[in-house]
């Protein structure tokens, strides 16, 4: 992390982070729901995982993909909320520039990995409807290997710039981020340095890797509707539905937070500052709450998982 270190000739070592600059007797309210969040989406995605490591009928390219979803997710929560907790409870608003810069990687990088793992996770969908025949010869155990190397070379290669241009440039008056996670925007306002190129090519980059990808799904779903409704067995195309509509909903919910908090940005003059800064951080806790418990209500292999893995463990006791 030799480029994450503290090149940037400041005067100190680290930032200051000030969640909710004009309510900060919002915090201690928050900590709890905020908690309650935390808990739920790292014990859920935990507890899918090991559902699908253990269960061997789950052992399929669909459910590996689930896993790379459910992986992202617990990082990205313990990237952000344990700090934002710790400023909640303790009061502790340090942290160091390596720290930050590396937040900063984790959260660019991974938020454009779970948009891209959505979007190999539809053309899975597009496989299964539209060429169903050909469908265990080309999602193979292989196809998700590589996949998942290429979600993690692309967006991890393509959003590293992001921090290493931020941690070079000069702080040399300011060093208190109005914000509770060091997100570029805040973090880069403080410089002295001319940042139009940072903040382009953060914009030019998310745009592009985000919108290739929502591009691509809405593609698989167009093919995935025309063959829907070409079927005319009765209850199909319901049932051929049926097998997205997981999917579909978790896009929702990555999708409407995502754009939501997007708004909120560009019409922060608008706004309270402190309201784009709350939904930053729902952003990195409703989406991974919500997207196993959505598999596991709807999936009946996922739901049976479950029901034998709490079993085990009651055996055990």
């Amino acid at each position: 992390m030799a480029l994450l270190s503290n090149s940037s000739t400041a005067p100190f070592s680290e930032f200051f982070l000030i969640c909710f600059p004009n309510f900060q007797s919002w915090q201690h309210w928050l900590s709890l729901p905020l908690s309650l969040l935390f808990l739920l989406a790292v014990g859920a995605n935990t507890t899918l995982l090991i559902t699908i490591r253990l269960e061997a009928s789950l052992h399929e390219p669909m459910y590996y993909l689930l896993s790379l979803l459910s992986l992202l997710d617990i990082v990205l929560c313990l990237t952000v909320i344990p700090k934002v907790l710790d400023i909640f409870w303790f009061d502790n608003r340090s942290i160091s520039f390596s720290a930050c810069f590396l937040q900063m990687f984790i959260m660019n990088s991974f938020l454009t990995m779970e948009s891209c793992t959505f979007m190999v996770m539809a053309y899975d969908r597009y496989i299964a409807i539209c060429h169903p025949l050909r469908y265990s010869s080309i999602i193979t155990d292989q196809f998700v290997s590589k996949a998942a190397i290429f979600i993690v070379a692309r967006n991890g290669l393509l959003t590293m710039p992001i921090p290493i241009l931020s941690s070079r440039l000069s702080y040399c008056a300011r060093n208190i981020i109005k914000n509770c996670i060091c997100t570029n925007m805040s973090v880069s306002r403080l410089s002295c340095n001319d940042t139009t190129f940072n903040q382009l090519y953060q914009f030019v980059t998310g745009w592009t890797l985000l919108g290739s990808d929502l591009i691509l799904i809405v593609l698989s779903y167009v093919f995935i509707l025309k063959t829907v409704l070409r079927i005319k067995a009765e209850g199909a195309a319901a049932k051929a539905l049926g097998t997205c509509g997981s999917h579909l909903i978790l896009i929702l919910f990555f999708s409407t937070v995502l754009l939501v908090l997007v708004i909120t940005n560009l019409a922060r003059k608008r706004i309270p500052p402190d309201v784009p800064i709350l939904l930053n951080i729902l952003h990195h806790l409703i989406p991974p709450a919500l997207n196993p418990i959505v598999y596991g209500v709807r999936t009946k292999e996922i739901k049976q998982g479950i029901q034998k893995l709490l079993r085990r463990l009651l055996d055990m006791k």
